[in-house]
């Protein structure tokens, strides 16, 4: 009862704060999808990590960790430099740009006929297809998490159950059941009607108050989210004999050399140094997000001022990468010692999924009534958390650009309403679900799905760090990536395994084809440019936009520069503390102190030389 309660709380608290800002997001797609840009830097820096916490991300970490070692942990750590590459170099201009989503900025940035087919595509691409698979992914881990807390066969009447029972057997559904032991057809209908719930839930908050209960949920989201993996931290570390028995018993169940290997913060074998390497190098750069695309633009775009969109991205950085990751970090290697597993069933979906599962079976085994239902609340708040601006960001691109910029604007030829454009925003959201819904009914593990969507999104990366960079950059550019990343993912998928391989191929390859594009298409229209530029006023490579306009043609170059001293500054700062603080949280017998305590040293000693960067106006 006191878990319901708790929960019964937070969904009060969602819906009643989306109906408060049901008025203000009513009026126009601006106070819609960005608040009227009244947001704070830090509010937009909690949201953001709150929809980063995502309920499949600590599942992810604790396989990842058990088919990895901590080590793995820098697939994830390593994005770090790319939220810090938008916080310091982009975000200003994402929000001096003016625009509602990143898929309008293509007709801001180009000139061409082809701009809106550019602009439509990249809005379907984006705002459905990717929208949609990490939707999934995320419904996914709602799936498992309700697989164990949500036994509605046991709860509803017959009657009513057996009218979902009879949809989920009459669709020839399979949802689940390989956790539970449950019959196949009782857990697909028990997780039909969870996620049902959750969806309509969140979609009942997110489609009324928009933007505005989107973030302010989120605020809430997070703390109730961290509250409660902290908790479950304490747990966890007590249930083994404190935070500094972790290590000692990890090296006593799996052996020395395995046990180090699980523990150790770098790769440990010269067979996994190189790809190891490359996968670091280039992940973090050549992703579908690298300058920001997607909802970190839009929390950026919804500042209130450009020194707020700078605090909004380091202070999502800190949160997610620093803060966030070592106490999960805890957790994963705790389940290592009160869960053990044996080396011969590391291998397969199978074998991750039975890991990522046990975040969630921690919960259920380990916490007593009351904090378990207030990590039950945090979860589904992640949960929500990340529904929701996937919902609100998705449906910005069917409102804006789909329905106001293609239908009515280039086929109708008028100028839709506001209330028009809100009420297409609303209903957008149905079909983000249905296809969301489709594509989580065929996923296997997390991590599977995660993988292949990085491949997909590899392609496009640099040319859309580039577009901000380079004034050379055109229209055929981003074409020539997102056709080739399309095409050449599937053929990588067949033909080799390597990981590091796929992504370094899809990364040479792409940026090949847009930079090779570039130069044998027409330039963008130097009228395009100047006012972008006037505009926008990016850094890097504007020299000869810059002396258009009669700017100094040499302050874009200065500005990329210094944007990239403060992102290298605050990186090192943060790598540094983070290995310090976690090779002493856990510590491989035998090992000197003293290293970790010099990382901790230069970490902090580094701070204040980016803190002015952070701070100054």
């Amino acid at each position: 009862m006191i878990d319901f309660l708790i929960v019964a709380a937070f969904v009060l608290y969602a819906v009643t704060v989306g109906f408060r800002a049901r008025k203000k997001a009513s009026k126009n797609l601006q106070e819609y999808f960005l608040a009227g840009r009244t947001i704070s830097g830090w509010r937009a820096g909690i949201s953001m990590a709150a929809t980063q916490f995502a309920a499949d991300t600590p599942l992810l970490i604790t396989g990842l960790i058990a088919t990895g070692g901590i080590f793995l942990l820098w697939r994830l750590w390593i994005y770090g430099i790319a939220f810090l590459m938008m916080g310091f170099i982009l975000s200003a201009g994402w929000r001096r740009a003016g625009v509602l989503t990143d898929a309008e900025l293509t007709e801001a940035r180009y000139s061409g006929s082809g701009v809106l087919t550019l602009r439509v595509l990249k809005a379907v691409y984006y705002g459905t297809v990717i929208n949609c698979v990490v939707m999934a992914m995320v419904l996914v881990a709602a799936m498992r998490i309700a697989e164990i807390f949500l036994p509605w066969h046991q709860w509803l009447p017959s009657g009513v159950y057996g009218i979902f029972m009879s949809v989920t057997t009459g669709l020839g559904l399979s949802l689940g059941g390989s956790v539970t032991g449950l019959d196949p057809s009782i857990a697909t209908t028990n997780n039909l009607i969870s996620i049902l719930a959750i969806m309509s839930f969140t979609a009942l908050y997110s489609t009324t108050g928009g933007l505005r209960s989107v973030v302010a949920t989120d605020v809430m989201q997070f703390l109730l989210a961290m509250l409660g993996i902290l908790i479950y931290a304490f747990i966890v570390a007590r249930q083994i004999g404190g935070l500094g028995e972790i290590a000692d018993r990890v090296v006593e169940l799996y052996g020395e050399m395995a046990g180090g290997k699980m523990l150790s913060f770098a790769p440990t074998g010269g067979e996994v140094l190189l790809p190891f390497l490359v996968i670091i190098g280039l992940q973090w750069f050549f992703q579908m997000n690298s300058d920001g695309t997607g909802y970190l633009a839009q929390r950026s775009m919804a500042c209130r001022t450009d020194r707020d969109a700078r605090i909004a991205g380091v202070v999502f950085t800190w949160l997610q990468i620093f803060l966030r990751s070592l106490i999960w970090t805890v957790i994963g290697v705790g389940l290592l010692v009160i869960y053990p597993y044996t080396s011969g069933t590391v291998s397969g979906d199978q074998f991750a999924a039975s890991r990522e599962i046990l975040f969630v079976t921690g919960i259920n085994e380990l916490l007593p009534p009351g904090i378990r239902g207030l990590m039950l609340t945090g979860m589904l708040a992640a949960l929500a958390s990340t529904i929701d601006t996937h919902l609100n960001w998705g449906a910005s691109y069917w409102s804006n650009d789909i329905y106001q910029r293609l239908i009515c604007h280039t086929w109708l030829r008028r100028k839709p309403k506001s209330f028009e454009l809100v009420l297409a925003a609303r209903l957008s959201n149905l079909l983000i679900i249905i296809i969301a819904l489709t594509i989580m009914a065929n996923l296997g593990s997390i991590q599977t799905a995660w993988y292949i969507s990085l491949l997909f999104g590899a392609g496009m990366g640099s040319v859309l760090v580039l577009r901000w960079l380079w004034e050379r950059i055109n229209l055929y550019s981003e074409l020539a990536a997102m056709v080739v990343s399309l095409a050449v993912a599937p053929i990588l998928l067949i033909t080799t395994d390597a990981e590091w391989v796929r992504l370094s191929l899809m990364a040479v390859i792409s940026t090949f084809a847009a930079i090779a594009v570039t130069f044998f298409t027409p330039r963008t229209d130097s009228t395009v440019l100047m006012h972008f530029y006037q505009k926008v006023s990016p850094p890097g490579f504007w020299r000869k936009t810059a002396g258009l306009v009669g700017g100094n043609p040499g302050l874009p170059l200065y500005k990329l520069l210094r944007g990239i001293r403060s992102v290298c500054l605050t990186a090192l700062s943060l790598f540094f503390l983070k290995v310090g603080i976690g090779k002493i949280m856990f510590h491989i017998p035998g090992e000197s102190y003293l290293l970790p305590i010099v990382y901790i040293v230069i970490g902090l000693a580094i701070i204040p030389f980016w803190w002015r960067d952070l701070t100054s106006r």
